[in-house]
């Protein structure tokens, strides 16, 4: 186990560089453009996969980081280069977590490979969890999960809705209910293969950020898979739901993680480190603009209200980092998150993208508004932090009941 550290070796800052440098060359300079365009960047993509960032070896590499801090490392490099496109460029990786955390050794080796495609022919995956009556509120999830034994298929019926690349990818994940009586303990994660009959795209969303990201309903109409595709396996999904059964006639009991909230709790110190890159790069741009811009004679970073609030900003973005870190750390050292740390670090570093890309618009007035400048585009794109993969309010509740051990609602 690697002891906590907050310096990053030679190999670390190597790969940082080098992502640092492929988000200042090739993404920065495409990010207006496919935010107006609304559309995945399917280009930038492709030169991620040329490059090595887009692959699955890439993603392997910085998960097995012995310290932990290869992927917030790598999330807070792309999102500074802006997070529409990196959203699009790591997007699949939710899908592939969704994958390792609950699958077999033998899906994970079919699957995850033909979410990524190659170089040539880049993929995207999906994972699909939330419902037009069911996001923060699991437990009302309606997708059903029926097994038809004479076929050895799974049929799944219902409607995911804010799916990044729903409905666009090769592959998709898709959680379901397969027992109806045992609540949020009755889910399970279905792989849905490519060109599957009954799978297509809903609605897509044109939102108020991250718009290079595409996002989107997945509709599921009588969908047909093999039963291989159930995640884990039915013998292993079998004894869960058996063991569920008898706690539930026992009043209780033990509790049992599903496998949305198993993925999610996986991928929140990223998601926090995604936050942290929004924000540094807003600091940065509000702090150069700041020693440029002149009022009055001089620079309006001589004026203690500019320069107090880019002193707190950068306090806010190395505190969250902190976090971040510390929950990765944690998170691959084995120690439990006995005070909720994961939610605890997507919580403040998602507020702090908000309050720090707020404050750059202000410090950069009238340019700040404007699309000339790239604060207003950061600010707007922060803003999905706090709602995606649990809200801020569901942090705060995780985060109460960990420390509490009470049934908070």
């Amino acid at each position: 186990m690697a002891e906590f550290t907050m310096e990053l070796n030679d190999d670390q800052k190597q790969v940082r560089d080098w992502i640092h440098g492929f988000a200042a060359e090739v993404i920065r300079p495409a990010a207006a453009e496919w935010d107006e365009r609304e559309e995945t960047p399917w280009p930038v993509i492709q030169e991620a996969a040329k490059v090595g960032i887009y692959s699955l070896d890439f993603y392997a590499q910085q998960f097995f980081d012995p310290t932990g801090l290869g992927i917030p490392m790598a999330m807070e490099e792309l999102f500074w280069g802006d997070a529409g496109i990196a959203l699009s460029i790591v997007g699949t990786g939710l899908a592939a977590i969704g994958v390792v955390a609950n699958g077999t050794e033998e899906q994970i080796g079919t699957w995850i490979p033909q979410m990524y495609g190659d170089q040539n022919d880049v993929k995207v995956a999906a994972f699909c969890s939330s419902e037009p009556d069911a996001g923060s509120d699991v437990g009302a999830m309606r997708t059903r999960a029926v097994y038809d034994e004479a076929k050895d298929e799974w049929v799944l019926n219902g409607t995911k809705t804010w799916a990044t690349n729903g409905g666009i990818a090769n592959v998709h994940i898709v959680v379901a209910v397969v027992d109806p009586e045992l609540g949020t303990k009755g889910h399970a994660s279905f792989i849905v293969p490519p060109n599957t009959p009954g799978l297509s795209q809903g609605q897509k969303f044109k939102k108020h950020g991250i718009r290079a990201s595409h996002t989107a309903e997945v509709v599921l109409e009588d969908c047909r898979i093999p039963g291989s595709c159930l995640l884990g396996g039915k013998e292993k999904l079998d004894e869960r739901l058996a063991r569920a059964r008898e706690r539930a006639r026992a009043g209780g009991g033990e509790r049992v993680k599903n496998a949305a909230m198993a993925t999610f709790e996986a991928s929140r110190p990223a998601v926090g480190a995604m936050a942290v890159g929004t924000a540094r790069a807003a600091y940065e741009v509000a702090l150069d603009y700041a020693k440029t811009r002149t009022q009055f004679g001089r620079p309006i970073i001589d004026n203690q209200g500019v320069a107090f609030q880019l002193a707190d900003m950068r306090t806010q973005i190395d505190a969250a980092r902190l976090l971040v870190w510390r929950a990765s750390w944690m998170a691959v050292a084995g120690k439990p998150f006995t005070s909720a740390e994961g939610s605890m670090s997507k919580l403040f570093a998602s507020e702090v993208a908000k309050k720090v890309t707020a404050q750059a618009v202000q410090i950069l007035g009238g340019n700040g508004y404007t699309r000339e400048y790239p604060v207003e585009r950061m600010h707007r794109d922060s803003a999905i932090y706090t709602i995606f993969e649990g809200t801020s309010e569901i942090q705060r509740l995780v985060i109460a009941r960990t420390i509490s051990d009470m049934p908070i609602r």
